[in-house]
């Protein structure tokens, strides 16, 4: 039985460290073809497509992140006197946190598994394999355009994040809460500066290119039928949450110690 639990253990592992080194090599090949220009075209179809379209929920999702906070917060800094510091406690924890991170898994749920399904059913319909007898190479026609996309739209999609979260705080603080639109708003001038907005923008371009190489990378290495292209939409969403996750903790100690 002992035996088992181990070969169980040791199997996992081989295969976490095989999944690794192959998305490494699939990074390695799509920053290789970024030096051959890839059409606008392709570019713009999919930040259309990955994040024009994802901003909806995002903004509806943080939105009300931002009220949910607030209320919690205005509710115990009143009670010790601290009202004067709910707009920038807010205001960071939107900018830092809450902002990058829920918009990395909003998109790792909806533009992950688009990738995911996509590029695994281009997999198990073999039109993968027709792509490289007409000589055109996979990566640099379906990887390298998302890969691009979700790196220069999840970041925009942050800073539309950080304003609706910041301005539904705005609306429970002022009235809610009954705290006062400048004291409000000076408090955000007062502890957020440019650094707390650049480091959010820094973790979104790394969720996203996490994103995009995770969903490609379970796309292209589906199983036939379409068991394997659910399981690698499956696997695309939840390996993509746990990366932004892990990687968030890590990115924060960086850039805000």
């Amino acid at each position: 039985m002992f035996i088992q639990i181990f070969e169980s253990i040791g199997r996992q592992v081989i295969n976490s460290a095989e999944n690794s080194g192959r998305i490494m090599i699939l990074i390695g090949q799509a920053l290789y073809h970024l030096r051959q220009r890839p059409k606008a075209k392709y570019i713009l179809e999919q930040m259309v497509h990955l994040g024009v379209d994802s901003l909806p929920i995002v903004l509806l999702t943080i939105l009300f992140t931002g009220m949910v906070i607030t209320l919690q917060t205005a509710h115990e800094f009143i009670k010790y006197g601290a009202q004067s510091s709910v707009g920038g406690i807010v205001a960071i924890s939107m900018l830092r946190e809450l902002a990058p991170v829920l918009t990395g898994v909003v998109v790792a749920g909806r533009v992950g598994a688009a990738i995911a399904a996509e590029i695994g059913s281009m997999k198990v319909t073999e039109q993968i394999d027709a792509l490289r007898v007409m000589a055109v190479n996979p990566i640099q026609y379906l990887v390298v355009p998302r890969l691009l996309a979700c790196i220069m739209m999840v970041p925009i999609l942050v800073i539309f994040a950080d304003v609706i979260g910041t301005l539904g705080g705005y609306l429970v603080a002022t009235l809610y809460s009954g705290i006062g639109s400048f004291t409000y708003l000076n408090s955000i001038n007062v502890f957020a500066d440019v650094h707390d907005v650049i480091g959010g923008l820094v973790k979104a371009m790394f969720f996203g290119g996490a994103i995009a190489i995770i969903g490609c990378y379970k796309g292209l290495t589906a199983e036939e039928g379409a068991v394997g292209v659910g399981r690698a939409t499956t696997a695309a969403v939840v390996s993509s949450m746990i990366i932004i996750f892990i990687s968030n903790y890590f990115l924060s100690m960086l850039l805000y110690r």
